[in-house]
């Protein structure tokens, strides 16, 4: 697996570091266990969350985890990625992102943007990941954020530019993440939407029927 994380730069000019963030701390009370714990194809959903991440070109990679962390621990291999246990995954999706942003700003490297993704959606592809990265890194000026978009709507993953970290943090709310800061940002074009349709699909995992569902997807090829 190839872990090398910097977006191309022109010849002489620093390399861009780009990080990942998986967003991995909830319950998951209606499937009955952390979503981060669900089996996914020999593995576990927060393991191909991880691999996800590396794959599309993204290093550092930091995992949130918080309900059942030490089972999620115990279970799960996901180096070389860092890891943080966050106490307060309860406050929702919003609290979970501020938290691992910090994380990745503590760390030794300081990262010119980061992908955000989530643990329950394993159909995403790490061709979104890089063309998320590409077109961030190739505009001049940088956008704020580029965000993947399925059938001309914003889902994820999310890339944040450093400069977006702040303000998204200031509009995150509960579980809607930075649901507002994007919608904001792609009225008025700081944040650029990258269409994802053939780079899988942003099907989300919330229940044992919705498990089954997306795994008929995968079989149906």
């Amino acid at each position: 697996m190839n872990s090398s994380c910097s977006a191309v730069a022109p010849p002489g000019a620093a390399r861009l570091v780009v990080g990942g963030l998986l967003l991995a701390a909830g319950a998951g009370r209606r499937m009955g266990l952390p979503k981060a714990l669900v089996r996914w194809e020999g593995g576990l959903l927060v393991e191909r969350g991880v691999a996800l991440l590396l794959s599309g070109g993204c290093d550092p990679v930091m995992v949130v985890l918080g309900a059942r962390a030490d089972q999620v621990l115990a279970s799960a291999h996901l180096a070389p990625a860092k890891v943080i246990v966050h106490n307060g995954w309860n406050e929702g999706m919003g609290s979970s992102l501020r938290a691992g942003l910090n994380a990745l700003d503590e760390g030794k490297r300081r990262c010119d943007a980061v992908v955000v993704a989530l643990v329950d959606q394993p159909l995403i592809t790490s061709d979104a990941v890089r063309r998320l990265i590409g077109v961030w890194s190739a505009r001049s000026p940088r956008p704020a954020a580029t965000v993947a978009t399925y059938a001309g709507r914003p889902r994820n993953p999310v890339l944040l530019g450093r400069e977006a970290w702040d303000p998204a943090l200031a509009a995150a709310r509960g579980d809607t993440g930075a649901r507002s800061f994007l919608r904001a940002g792609l009225s008025d074009g700081r944040v650029v939407p990258v269409p994802c349709d053939d780079a899988g699909m942003p099907d989300d995992i919330d229940t044992p029927e919705q498990l089954a569902t997306v795994h008929a997807k995968v079989e149906e090829g």
